[in-house]
């Protein structure tokens, strides 16, 4: 192989730069750049929209155990008060049940115990019973 005898001067060759393969070389590093954050952002977007699934799809779950034990809840209270269930718990505190002489009856024309008192606002409008 033939090489280039080291009794050449390289150092006095100038080289011309070209301007073009220059702005070439930046319009392609520009446009390199511009489709690499392009796919960064594509990518940011879609992790993201994956974690908001993830985080949706917890809240669902939430949801289903909340609305269970809403029912599991709204059942003891129909359950706590069941009417045996009351008179059970009436008995065990020693009440009883009503008796029929025990109910007394008021006339219709018999007045209110309550003593009747004019409006304050308007001294014409009285409650009457």
């Amino acid at each position: 192989m033939k090489r280039v005898p080291s009794k050449q001067r390289n150092s006095q060759i100038h080289r011309d730069r070209d301007v073009r393969a220059l702005s070439r070389l930046a319009l392609l590093l520009f446009c390199g750049l511009v489709l690499a954050s392009g796919f960064v952002f594509a990518a940011q977007q879609h992790f993201a929209a994956v974690q908001y699934g993830y985080k949706s799809e917890g809240l669902r779950r939430e949801r289903e155990r909340l609305l269970q034990e809403q029912q599991h809840l709204m059942l003891k209270k129909e359950q706590a008060f069941a009417p045996a269930r009351l008179e059970s718990e009436a008995r065990g505190l020693g009440l009883r049940p009503l008796l029929v002489s025990q109910l007394g009856t008021q006339k219709a024309n018999s007045r209110s115990q309550l003593p009747l008192a004019p409006a304050l606002l308007n001294p014409s409008a009285t409650f009457q019973r």
